[in-house]
């Protein structure tokens, strides 16, 4: 039976790209184009090399290298593609399919519940300048026009 690398393994079996790409994801975009401006200023083609796979990895054109927790998006995508391939095992496949379903649910409602807030908030902060306007608007108001 062979063994499979991922990228999940131990840091000290990576090898040196992998921890680099992984160092680089967690510091963000910035850190990336900070070495492709330094690769093209002492060498020019190690800055195309960089820009090359930076637009390749789709790192230049996403809204965050290192946006979504340690690794960034690419090693999320690597685990949304590990679950959905099958295992083998009917029987963990439907649960893994049924709890993967509750959690995309779980954050839909999640995000609309976050959504909801937001408006709510943009309510009341909307509703509190009409009201401050308003009364600056009866303060200002000269009390012979009342007569």
């Amino acid at each position: 039976m062979t063994t499979a690398t991922y990228p999940t393994q131990a840091p000290d079996r990576m090898g040196w790209f992998s921890r680099t790409e992984a160092w680089l994801d967690a510091r963000g975009k910035g850190a990336w184009i900070a070495l492709m401006v330094l690769g093209f200023i002492f060498f020019w083609p190690v800055g195309l090399a960089l820009l090359a796979y930076l637009i390749w990895s789709k790192r230049m054109f996403s809204k965050s290298c290192g946006g979504r927790g340690r690794f960034g998006p690419r090693h999320h995508r690597h685990h949304f593609h590990a679950a959905m391939r099958s295992s083998g095992n009917t029987a963990f496949d439907a649960y893994k399919e049924e709890t993967l379903r509750r959690l995309e649910e779980e954050q839909e409602n999640f995000e609309s519940f976050l959504q909801r807030l937001r408006e709510a908030k943009d309510k009341a902060e909307f509703d509190q300048f009409m009201d401050e306007r308003a009364k600056a608007a009866k303060d200002n108001r000269d009390p012979e026009d009342d007569a």
